[in-house]
């Protein structure tokens, strides 16, 4: 698995597919496959079979994963999309640090 670097709670904006130029915050990050799920984005409609939990059945709307590759991280400062590096703070600690800022996310 490789290490990413967008985690969860991260606001991210769309670059590329259906949803380019949306915004939304993460809610999960899916690691063995380079996915993430954004709060609001790239709903699907699924069809569910009748349950004991869910005795209807029917068709419930979700949010599916877009690739990592598709995402871009906002900036909290500046409010545009930046890259990010890693880079070591005071206590010798890797942290996450805006591009375009310079500020820790």
């Amino acid at each position: 698995m490789t290490k990413l670097k967008i985690k969860t709670g991260d606001t991210v904006r769309v670059i590329a597919g259906d949803h380019k130029g949306l915004e939304g915050k993460v809610v999960r990050v899916l690691r063995e496959k380079n996915k993430a799920i954004v709060e609001g984005l790239n709903i699907i409609s699924k069809h569910v079979k009748p349950s004991a939990t869910n005795p209807q059945g029917g068709i419930v709307k979700k949010e599916a994963p877009i690739h990592i590759s598709n995402l871009a991280i906002v900036d909290p400062k500046t409010n545009e999309v930046t890259r990010v590096a890693i880079e070591k703070d005071e206590n010798g600690k890797n942290v996450r640090v805006s591009k375009k800022s310079k500020q820790v996310l």
